[in-house]
């Protein structure tokens, strides 16, 4: 019924501080807590840790609560800031040390080697430093570190007169290959954040909207990427994103699917993925599960899941936390069908109770994708009540989320409210979803650059939808009639690209299953198999 696969949205504005605390595990909280009382030589009664203990609480106070608890005799909000920021600077102190503890084979343990090395030059010590500099350069080749990488040979350029030092005609040479390599990467990471801004507009106004595959094409070529995949697995990474940014937009998965599967597949046989590449691995597996998911290939789908979720166990249990919820995500939306939708619901009511909790927009997208799950197990009064816990207007889920993701929310919640047997409120956000199509998508004349357009533009085939929801609403008998059947199979546009995606089918499955009388979790998981 709803979107089932876990996709990263903007969320709402609430206190930056209490959201980023909620996020740490109860480890991290009580760390923190013993690390403002070193920080503050006080054991206790320290308005510090007053004000952690209040922002961690399950309860969201408001500013003036929160300034009422923390000075009860007379209200101080100059205090209270000043607190704040006070908090947010343990906070940070608290996590860059963390961070230390946890990267320790990365960009953090290279700085970290280069600055002994730089006292070392200094005391007088240059074989000690050189050794150090070397193990600091085969680090960040390891672990792709181009920009810390340049320092270490920036620091050997400036030490090679030094007993011990390398060749420098052999250190500049590595110093190149190392500005091009980082030079490719930053022109990656440019062309990605272009595509996300440009293809934003596009997500913001619908399908069709913009040549997605011509945005693609012509920033790969622009900054001169189209070989460079092939190089390493973290631009590979940046490439897929690239590209699966412009899938999003057209629904194609099952053109991305195969593509990135075999790029994968490249990557594993010819250079394998080093523990120091974990991070760019997870996120490769989860684009290529979530493809094969829209693709309607639940099995490979599931089993790319489990090996990335092999790969979470062998890492260090907080590197990586705040991808194994998505992998989760994915799982319950491919166990729905895969027959298994009642370990769908398991999975999902489970994580909502795990602590620490979700962040917020994974918290979204978990509901969401459970309203869909009890619905399709006929539980309607849990998948309203799980609906109604979203507590987001129209407005808000269309300047957040995107004009599809409000549609498929409200063709839902239609649905669902006509089968707890409420069919004015059906009726009513029906009518809500034709004006918003009839104003955003007039029918338009041909013109000299364009086409004539119909009412609904690219979602015309929605208006089709709602017209026999209309009658069914009206007359519920319709449903059994052969010319409303006929109708049905008609649909324009509805099922006749293999790229449909499966909240179309969903809908469609609801439709088919009121016209042969069966159960419509039946229904569409025969359509899901057929595909």
């Amino acid at each position: 019924m709803l979107t089932l696969a876990p996709t990263p949205t903007p969320f709402l504005v609430m206190d930056d501080l209490r959201l980023t605390l909620q996020t740490l595990p109860p480890d991290d909280r009580r760390d923190l807590a013993q690390f403002i009382q070193w920080q503050r030589r006080k054991a206790t009664g320290r308005q510090d840790l007053r004000l952690l203990e209040l922002l961690l609480h399950a309860k969201e106070y408001r500013s003036e609560e929160l300034i009422g608890k923390l000075y009860p005799a007379e209200p101080n909000p100059t205090a209270y800031y000043a607190l704040r920021k006070r908090l947010l600077r343990y906070l940070t102190d608290y996590l860059l040390l963390r961070q230390r503890q946890y990267d320790a084979t990365a960009a953090t343990s290279v700085r970290g080697q280069l600055t002994l090395a730089q006292y070392l030059f200094g005391a007088g010590v240059p074989r000690l430093a050189w050794n150090l500099l070397r193990k600091a350069e085969k680090l960040a080749q390891d672990n792709e570190q181009y920009e810390p990488l340049n320092a270490v040979y920036n620091l050997q350029i400036q030490y090679a007169h030094l007993p011990h030092a390398e060749p420098l005609d052999a250190i500049i040479e590595r110093r190149t290959r190392n500005k091009k390599a980082a030079d490719e990467e930053e022109r990656a990471s440019i062309a990605d954040s272009l595509l996300r801004q440009r293809l934003r507009q596009a997500r913001l106004r619908g399908r069709g909207a913009v040549p997605a595959d011509a945005i693609v094409r012509d920033i790969v070529v622009e900054y001169d990427l189209q070989e460079a995949f092939a190089r390493s697995p973290s631009l590979l990474c940046r490439l897929m994103s690239i590209t699966r940014h412009a899938m999003l937009v057209r629904g194609d998965f099952t053109t991305f699917a195969p593509f990135i599967e075999r790029c994968y597949g490249l990557m594993a046989r010819r250079h394998g993925f080093a523990p120091a590449h974990r991070g760019y691995q997870l996120r490769l597996l989860y684009m290529l599960a979530h493809a094969l998911y829209r693709s309607r290939r639940f099995a490979e789908s599931v089993a790319y899941l489990e090996q990335g979720l092999a790969v979470l166990a062998a890492a260090p249990s907080r590197q990586f936390a705040d991808v194994g919820p998505r992998f989760t995500l994915l799982l319950a939306a491919n166990y729905a069908f895969l027959r298994r939708n009642r370990d769908s619901i398991s999975i999902l009511e489970k994580i909502l109770r795990n602590e620490p909790a979700l962040l917020p927009a994974d918290q979204l997208t978990a509901r969401l994708q459970l309203t869909f799950h009890y619905f399709t197990e006929g539980n309607f009064s849990k998948a309203n009540h799980t609906l109604i816990s979203l507590d987001r207007t129209d407005h808000w889920l269309e300047q957040n989320l995107g004009l599809e993701w409000l549609l498929n929310h409200n063709l839902g919640e239609m649905l669902i409210q006509l089968e707890l047997g409420n069919p004015d409120h059906a009726l009513a956000r029906l009518r809500t979803i034709e004006r918003r199509l009839h104003e955003q998508f007039p029918a338009t004349e041909a013109t000299a650059e364009l086409p004539a357009a119909p009412v609904g533009g690219p979602y015309r085939s929605v208006l089709h939808y709602l017209a026999l929801v209309h009658e069914i609403i009206n007359d519920p008998a319709v449903a059994t009639q052969p010319d409303f059947a006929a109708r049905v199979a008609r649909i324009p546009a509805f099922l006749s690209e293999e790229h449909e995606d499966l909240q179309v089918l969903s809908f469609y499955a609801w439709l088919k299953a009121r016209v042969l009388g069966r159960p419509y979790q039946e229904v569409l998981l025969r359509l899901a198999e057929q595909a």
